[in-house]
């Protein structure tokens, strides 16, 4: 099994080098994260300290990217987790983590999808262009409450940027690459531009940076994760959702000229350079703006409108927001059809969503149901429900591919390893019980989603899964 599987392509044409995974990683990593979810983590529970949050996650991630990087170079196929664990756990294993990546991905495109409308929006309003209210916003919302209608019978932004991504990656994944790159370049422009003049403000002799850093981990509230150590962790956590990128980088493995060396390259280096970037962002962010005033939308716009030096900085802040979130949106899109088309092809979702377009290359039919989902779930649900179940799905698929590094060194030691994760078992180890660690402070409620999902993908398997899989 694990050697037909590195050996076969599947019809998917072989167009990616190592300078575009690493733009892909970085497209897919760079967005939602550092554009919202800053503000939000910093606001609601780790304060200055998010800068610790970032770099808990980053760990985790990077261990859990080395683990990545060995079974993507020694099983280069589409799939991502779902590929690795049904060669090393069996199908219902594989079934159950393939189904938790759906979720992540469904999730976590829509996530930014819904972010992205919010960015347009208050772009648009700064042109006095007004959507009106009943197609701008979300159907539901939720809070503490519970469940709600707004009184809007869409978000039209977050469906149609949905569709426009749709539509390019029905093109080919080596148009879809180039067209990455372009916005890739854009986005980290901006943001180094916000990083270097944010420094210039934060460091100015007459700028009180003590009283927004002040104190640096703020005290905890006695709610778990509500600032203090357990809001760090509970920071990280939510996060973690800003680091999936290299989780959707290794689904295209099987598109990968060289896929045994240039993967691993591409996930580590994309990771590093984007850990960098969002530690850097936030230690600005919070040293502009105090954390409580970041729970808004678009945090790094109100650090801009708050350091009067910077204002002509605005515009482009929100063209690199809105280039990073598509990016992301593009790479996440690509992610979650190939996972569809990955467990299609074993039988386990149905045929169609296993064909490839015989001149484009691609998994035409995947990539029209993923396009449709994410524009429904964008469409209808907030982003911060959508962020929580995205991490959680996240951290169980890093803690997994850990776990599965393990379980295949014992069971097949021969197998020819391009790459190789350093000290197994205690790198390994190391990630699965950080990544643990994370979604044990992740809310109950967030739990029961996912356990109802599971339980939901459960069912699938057994009415309909099992009865057309390859093996049986």
């Amino acid at each position: 099994m694990l050697e037909e599987s590195a050996r076969s392509n599947g019809g998917l044409k072989r167009n990616l080098s190592v300078y575009h995974l690493i733009a892909l990683g970085i497209g897919a990593i760079v967005g939602a994260g550092i554009f919202v979810i800053t503000g939000q983590a910093a606001a609601e529970y780790a304060g200055p300290a998010l800068t610790i949050s970032f770099v808990i996650s980053a760990i985790g991630c990077i261990l859990a990217g080395l683990c990545y990087s060995e079974f993507s170079a020694m099983i280069p196929v589409s799939g991502s987790v779902y590929a690795y664990c049904y060669t090393t756990m069996g199908e219902f294993l594989a079934w159950f983590i393939g189904w938790t990546l759906i979720l992540e991905y469904l999730f976590a495109c829509s996530a930014v999808a819904s972010a992205w409308s919010g960015y347009m929006i208050n772009m648009l309003n700064g042109w006095d262009i007004y959507l009106p209210q009943h197609i701008s916003q979300s159907v539901f919302k939720y809070t503490s409450e519970g469940w709600s209608l707004t009184g809007s019978l869409i978000n039209f932004p977050a469906v149609f940027i949905v569709g426009i991504v749709t539509s390019l990656l029905m093109g080919g994944i080596k148009q879809s690459a180039i067209i990455n790159n372009v916005i890739v370049a854009i986005k980290v422009g901006v943001i180094l531009l916000f990083i270097g003049f944010g420094l210039s403000v934060i460091l100015a002799p007459d700028f009180d940076l003590k009283s927004n850093w002040t104190p640096y981990i703020p005290p905890n509230t006695g709610v778990f994760g509500e600032y203090g150590w357990s809001g760090i962790f509970r920071g990280a956590a939510l996060v973690f959702f800003a680091y999936l990128g290299f989780d959707a980088l290794s689904t295209a493995a099987q598109e990968t000229k060289r896929p045994q060396s240039d993967m691993p390259r591409g996930i580590l280096i994309s990771l590093g350079i984007c850990a960098l970037l969002y530690i850097a962002v936030t230690a600005v962010l919070t040293g502009i703006v105090h954390y409580k005033e970041l729970n808004v939308e678009a945090p790094i716009g109100v650090a801009i409108d708050k350091a009067h030096t910077l204002a002509w900085l605005s515009p482009f802040i929100k063209l690199g927001a809105i280039a990073g979130l598509s990016s992301v949106i593009l790479v996440m899109m690509l992610g979650q059809s190939r996972i569809y088309y990955s467990i299609a092809s074993d039988g386990l979702l149905p045929q169609p969503l296993a064909k490839i377009h015989p001149e484009r290359g691609v998994p035409r039919n995947a990539t029209i149901v993923a396009g449709v989902l994410t524009a429904l779930i964008a469409g209808l649900f907030p982003l911060q429900v959508l962020n929580e179940l995205v991490s959680i799905g996240t951290l169980m698929a890093f803690s997994i591919v850990c776990i599965c590094v393990i379980i295949l060194r014992k069971t097949r030691p021969e197998l020819k390893r391009p790459f190789r994760v350093p000290f197994v078992p205690a790198i390994p180890i190391l990630g699965a019980v950080i990544c643990i660690a994370q979604m044990v402070a992740l809310p109950w409620v967030t739990w029961a989603r996912l356990i109802g999902w599971t339980v939901l993908g459960i069912i699938v398997y057994f009415l309909y899964s099992i009865k057309h899989s390859k093996l049986n």
